[in-house]
């Protein structure tokens, strides 16, 4: 009898030890890396099945810029009297400037420096309380002419649990593509004539896990720039580590 228990406890363990290996990203390479923020490089699990994205892509600084200026959050009503003592619109960017200066030259480095079978993740964090932050997380990958940008979190509180008197003991940073709490914000993009066709089915929406994702047709953004980040051909070598409190790396 005692044999059977441990046969069972131990195969307790092994589930949850497979399924805590299954949600922990297989990062690659660090661009920035700080306590608050960071900009990595991961392995997509997903590649096995379609034939990779077209990394590593050219985009400049400036495009990039042009793409985070674009996203927009639409917050659910029940959220409007909060937002408006926040005095925020319930429809508004979803970065602000400084947020969009900092962002911008890293994540166009991390797509010049992908390989086909890596995505380029973000996070961020904010205290809000003692012991809750709030945090913004995803990631971004280029197929054709297309930009997938998924918002996995959106000022998600950190320690959130569905279960009343169950605490969240799941590190928010190991994940930055994993919602750490329910997602009630609509994410949107401006202008809508550069949001890419859905292709999606609806019996493929119903079959897999909905993501906070708009594809944007990023090429369309500034056709006068078009080609901008094309001027020189030399090959990228990939940076060293960053150690926190370094200043975030110049993308050109």
């Amino acid at each position: 009898m005692k044999i059977a228990h441990l046969v069972v406890h131990c195969g307790i363990a092994l589930l949850l030890g497979l399924a805590a290996c299954q949600n922990r990203a297989f990062q690659t390479l660090i661009i920035y890396d700080s306590p608050s923020r960071f900009v990595r490089l991961q392995m997509d699990p997903t590649v096995g099945t379609n034939r990779g994205h077209s990394h590593p892509a050219r985009v400049t600084t400036d495009e990039m810029a042009a793409i985070l200026s674009g996203l927009m959050i639409e917050e659910p009503a029940h959220l409007i009297s909060f937002l408006v003592k926040e005095q925020e619109l319930p429809r508004h960017p979803a970065f602000n400037a400084t947020e969009i200066g900092f962002l911008a030259p890293l994540l166009a480095k991390g797509l010049g420096l992908a390989t086909s079978e890596e995505v380029v993740t973000f996070y961020q964090t904010r205290q809000e309380t003692a012991i809750v932050r709030k945090v913004t997380s995803g990631g971004l990958f280029i197929d054709g002419e297309e930009l997938h940008i998924v918002l996995s979190n959106y000022r998600s509180p950190t320690h959130y649990a569905s279960d009343p008197g169950v605490g969240d003991t799941f590190d928010d940073r190991l994940t930055p593509m994993r919602s750490i709490a329910p997602q009630e914000a609509k994410l949107d993009f401006e202008p809508i004539s550069a949001v890419a066709p859905s292709r999606e089915s609806r019996l493929t929406s119903l079959l897999t896990a909905a993501r906070r994702e708009v594809v944007v047709l990023f090429r369309q953004l500034a056709p006068a720039k078009a080609g901008a980040g094309r001027e020189s051909d030399r090959e990228l070598a990939r940076p060293r580590q960053t150690s926190p409190g370094e200043q975030p790396p110049t993308a050109h």
